[in-house]
């Protein structure tokens, strides 16, 4: 019973937020909610048909996984084919495809590949195989970038050498300074994820409403949590204001987390970084520091990567949809040529993907 009326608080509670935004006149608007978890939550609860007219959602690059440059995957799979190797990563990662192949396609051929839902179930594995070298794929923002490090330091600790990391991690200031800095994509406002917030803190945003002139809104994940960021949002455009609104005081707190920085500084360092849709960014991405040098996989196995060959185009528009000027709908392949099952790229697979958003909940 308690569950039910929690639920139906809830309910009465989106039901009011969406009445809210109608009193706000802003004129055609649109809003781009970063966060690929923000973007699978507005689908799956039809957010879009309580916004007022002539507001409009788009997706952004925060999907980790579809940011992932096909040069990245190319290069992880290449050292699954190195003898008595054994490749960990999330499970998002497994149907991504690359130039040729998936790490899903490879685990068929006999390539061994381990889902993980931790990096230090990737270190265990090192542990409990110690005649294979475990090399651990470490996809994400600043949100998974503290396992990753505590993973690094727990295999220096046990001085594991055959563990290491090929680390993709990226952070999310920087693309957003790079896609607004571009012109490209014309929006009035920003969603910003409340999770990689709860480790940089919403200052680390500050730059978008003083240089941009954007108001920004910190939220979580919820279908109130949704609404409240786009009535902040809708707020300061009709007051013709610009700030860092955090509505996610619950989880986010004004500071960034110490703790977190300080562990993140101690493992990692900044370095350019390849975004699909992107292109190469300055210190946007986050390469294990000298002290790590053996877990490093980059270095370790760098006459192994560097034998790859360039990644091949395809027909995805994977770019388009992240920088926020191509719909999923409006792509030619989306559920032709393009489907779950035959993803042309990592939008249609990821669970944060606006492809697979769309495809899961919006297509009829």
């Amino acid at each position: 019973m308690m569950k039910y009326s929690e639920e139906y608080r809830d309910q009465e509670l989106v039901h009011k937020l969406s009445r809210r935004l109608r009193e706000f006149s802003p004129g055609p608007a649109t809003l781009m909610e970063v966060c690929g978890t923000h973007t699978m939550a507005v689908a799956r609860f039809g957010l879009k048909s309580l916004l007022p007219p002539g507001v409009k959602l788009v997706s952004g690059p925060g999907c980790p996984v579809c940011v992932t440059s096909q040069e990245d995957i190319d290069a992880f799979l290449a050292l699954g084919g190195m003898p008595g190797t054994l490749l960990a990563t999330f499970g998002d990662m497994m149907r991504v495809p690359g130039s040729l192949t998936s790490l899903e396609k490879e685990r068929a051929q006999g390539t061994e590949v381990r889902v993980v839902y931790s990096p230090l179930d990737a270190v265990a594995l090192a542990r409990e195989n110690p005649d294979r070298e475990v090399i651990f794929f470490g996809v994400g923002f600043e949100t998974t970038m503290p396992a990753t490090a505590v993973a690094a330091k727990a295999a220096a600790a046990e001085n594991l050498a055959n563990f290491s990391i090929f680390s993709v991690h990226k952070t999310m200031p920087a693309a957003l300074r790079a896609l607004l800095g571009s012109g490209e994509v014309k929006v009035a406002g920003l969603l910003l994820p409340g999770h990689v917030t709860t480790i940089t803190g919403p200052a680390a945003y500050n730059f978008i409403p003083q240089e941009f002139h954007l108001p920004c809104a910190v939220t979580g994940f919820e279908p109130v949590d949704i609404l409240l960021g786009v009535s902040s949002l809708l707020k300061q455009i009709t007051a013709g204001e610009a700030l860092v609104d955090n509505v996610y005081t619950r989880a986010v707190q004004t500071p960034a987390n110490p703790r977190a920085q300080a562990l993140l500084a101690e493992v990692f360092v900044p370095e350019d970084a390849v975004w699909r849709g992107l292109g190469v960014i300055p210190d946007s991405g986050a390469g294990l520091r000298e002290e790590y040098a053996p877990f490093d996989a980059k270095r370790r196995f760098a006459d192994r990567l560097a034998e790859t060959p360039p990644a091949k185009p395809t027909a995805c528009r994977c770019g388009e949809v992240l920088r926020g000027t191509l719909a999923p709908r409006d792509c030619s392949q989306f559920d032709r040529t393009c489907t779950p099952s035959q993803p042309l790229g990592p939008c249609m697979v990821s669970h944060e993907g606006a492809c697979a958003a769309v495809y899961k909940y919006e297509r009829r």
